[in-house]
Formats: structure tokens, C-alpha cells, sequence
């Protein structure tokens, strides 16, 4: 985690580095990391479109849920855990109201977790359904999911 520096500390940072003639690059902002990986995990998401179902498959060319959404966000630059609860589990969980394109989406009964996609907006997901379909988008047909944000 990056140490903290007061607004001073900063200012003299700045001012030391411009006298040695070097650059201080900004870092990105949590929120703007995430809307960075967001974008590229829906483009990556919507590039496997049609790619077959296949239990225990990770990629590049078969998936189930979670090897999908595992694939997605390894390329977009973010380490999931292999099964849909483990990515439950590692994920900050959020409500519907905040959920944003490139959110995961969970499906469960109860407290199990069954099923992951991620948000595509406008109350879809990218996801592998199950054997015999392809990867798809397609409009959540439940109320039961809870969605969590890739840290």
C-alpha cells in the first residue's frame, strides 16, 4: 500500500524532483484504476462471445462461469480466485444501486453462491451459462444476485 504524505511533503516532493530535472508521475486513483479495468475486462468479456461451455475450463477458447470471469479480469490486469464463491469472497461487495459495468454479478440460493457474470449495464451480464451454450450477453433473470467490485 503506498505511504501517505502530507500535502507539504508533496509539495516538497514535487519541488525536489523539479530542481533534479526528473518527473513524478501521478499515480491513479483507486476509482480511476477500476473504471480502467472495467473498460478492458468488458472489451475482453466481449471478444470471447461465442465461446463454448465447458465445465473446469478456463480459457482461452472454453469456459464455465468462473474460469470466464477469472480469464476476463486476468487479462484486464486483476487476480480472481478459480470458483464463484472464492471470487464472491475476494471481491468489495456493493449494492444494486452501485453496481457499475464491470462488476461482477453472483447468483445465489441462500447463502450459496452458483453462478458469476460480469455487468454489461442496462440490467445484462457476460457470462457462460452452462453446457451446450456459448458465452453470451444477456438480461439478469433474477432478482437474487448480489454484484461485488474487483479490487
Amino acid at each position: 500500500m503506498p505511504a501517505l504524505i502530507s500535502r507539504a511533503g508533496a509539495t516538497s516532493a514535487l519541488t525536489a524532483a523539479a530542481l533534479a530535472g526528473t518527473a513524478l508521475v501521478p499515480c491513479l486513483t483507486s476509482s480511476a484504476e477500476a473504471a480502467t479495468v472495467a473498460t478492458k475486462a468488458l472489451k475482453i468479456a466481449a471478444s470471447k462471445k461465442g465461446s463454448p461451455y465447458q465445465y473446469g475450463a478456463a480459457g482461452p477458447h472454453r469456459f464455465d462461469c468462473s474460469g470466464y470471469t477469472l480469464y476476463v479480469f486476468k487479462k484486464a490486469g486483476k487476480k480472481l480466485p478459480r470458483t464463484a464463491a472464492q471470487q464472491y469472497n475476494r471481491t468489495r461487495h456493493i449494492s444494486a444501486k452501485s453496481r457499475k459495468a464491470g462488476d461482477l454479478v453472483f447468483f445465489h440460493s441462500g447463502r450459496n453462491v452458483y453462478h458469476v457474470g460480469i455487468y454489461a449495464g442496462k440490467g445484462k451480464i457476460w457470462h457462460s451459462p452452462r453446457p451446450g451454450r456459448t458465452v453470451s450477453r444477456e438480461k439478469i433473470w433474477t432478482g437474487s444476485v448480489w454484484y461485488g467490485r474487483v479490487r
